[in-house]
């Protein structure tokens, strides 16, 4: 049965129970959409909701997958190559030192019921995109399916990796004329409980045609702060302001051109080069573009429209690792060539990260039953002129 709200089908689903929720007979199985008009393509599979190549045109008329992934889809769950976290939706959260109280509390520090989340970073000292088995690690169910459009479900039991609260979560990707590329994200769970989701998807606007690095990416958005973090990149409770730092995007400039002056203050965490930041927008009425992208080279742009706060920029900073290298796609290069570092960028869109250990941020992120939580965006990709 199919139902036109992903809100009403989750609560249908979590008054039914667990049981009435079917799994997805193959979670490798690649689901191709197409624009109604051909101008954009997409493969996706259902394990991770996972989005695994986006061909669209570049200024030659000619198609490119600009997404990074795996060839063989088993590395998807398998890990072989490495964990990058390509193209799925992660979740539930992010959390410092895995812990958080409800009502939240500076640094899990009470008053308020205490939950401890299983940790899977920093040597096991904090929680990354959901724990050891966060979204982008389980099969989602296709719920229904067209040309243009399909919408994934997922349901995560109540205390799994240490959750409070069971929660379904859908995502609607669709395809639009005009190379435009839709996502909404809708969550619902039995009991108040941290939800922050997004897409995690890698980019190279090149599709490693011209260049191997983001020299030639440029960017523009209206951010004047980005949230402080300590050498794990684990929230302070700070901000910090951008004018004067490499981090300063507010006028369009290089990506790749601005990395190595990150190098002296380590804006990455520690030993870092590049940027894996929050930056807060300071002005988004969701019904225009807050960031833009777009490649000298290809001439490919992209333009975002989104109800989220901020945006997370990471610049690949880590993707090589010479005992695991990660082929690249046959039509990114490969498999001779492996994904270097920063030579991609991964953009997204997002709440304040760790809110729930920072309450001076005024950020609430505890969502429940009355309490829905829904991230919309819009991709819109065109030809530089």
């Amino acid at each position: 049965m199919l139902f036109k709200s992903p809100i009403v089908l989750a609560t249908l689903v979590l008054a039914a129970g667990a049981s009435s929720v079917p799994r997805a007979a193959d979670p490798l199985e690649p689901i191709k959409l197409t624009a109604p008009d051909g101008s954009a393509m997409a493969n996706f599979i259902p394990f991770g909701a996972t989005t695994t190549n986006f061909w669209v045109k570049d200024k030659h008329g000619k198609f490119r997958d600009i997404l990074l992934g795996f060839d063989n889809k088993t590395l998807y769950p398998s890990q072989a190559d490495g964990h990058p976290y390509f193209g799925p939706i992660i979740g539930r959260y992010s959390i410092r030192n895995g812990t958080f109280t409800i009502p939240i509390s500076k640094d899990a520090a009470g008053p308020g019921k205490k939950f401890q989340i299983t940790e899977n970073e920093n040597n096991g000292t904090d929680t990354l995109h959901g724990g050891i088995v966060g979204y982008d690690q389980r099969p989602w169910t296709v719920l229904k399916q067209s040309s243009n459009s399909v919408t994934f479900s997922l349901l995560d039991p109540n205390g799994d990796q240490g959750f409070p609260g069971t929660a379904i979560t859908t995502v609607d990707y669709t395809l639009e004329a005009k190379s435009t590329w839709k996502i909404s994200i809708n969550a619902i769970a039995s009991e108040l409980t941290p939800i922050m989701l997004s897409g995690h998807h890698y980019w190279n606007l090149e599709a490693y045609q011209e260049t191997q690095d983001l020299v030639g990416h440029i960017a523009q958005f209206g951010a004047s702060r980005i949230i402080t973090t300590d050498g794990h990149l684990i929230p302070t409770g700070e901000l910090t302001p951008v004018g004067g730092t490499p981090l300063d995007f507010r006028k369009a400039k290089s990506i790749g051109g601005s990395i190595n002056a990150t190098a002296a203050a380590m804006y990455c965490g520690t030993g870092c080069v590049g940027f894996d930041n929050c930056w807060i927008y300071d002005h988004n009425n969701a019904k225009d573009p807050v960031f833009s992208i777009w490649s000298v080279n290809s001439g490919i742009k992209l333009e975002v429209t989104t109800n989220q706060p901020a945006v997370q920029i990471y610049t690949c900073n880590f993707i090589f690792n010479p005992q695991v290298p990660i082929p690249r796609k046959a039509d990114q290069g490969g498999p001779n060539e492996v994904y270097a570092d920063h030579s991609c960028v991964v953009i997204e869109q997002e709440s304040w990260i760790d809110a729930i250990n920072n309450p001076e941020f005024g950020v609430n992120q505890i969502y429940g039953p009355s309490r829905p939580y829904n991230w919309e965006s819009s991709y819109v990709f065109s030809v530089l002129k």
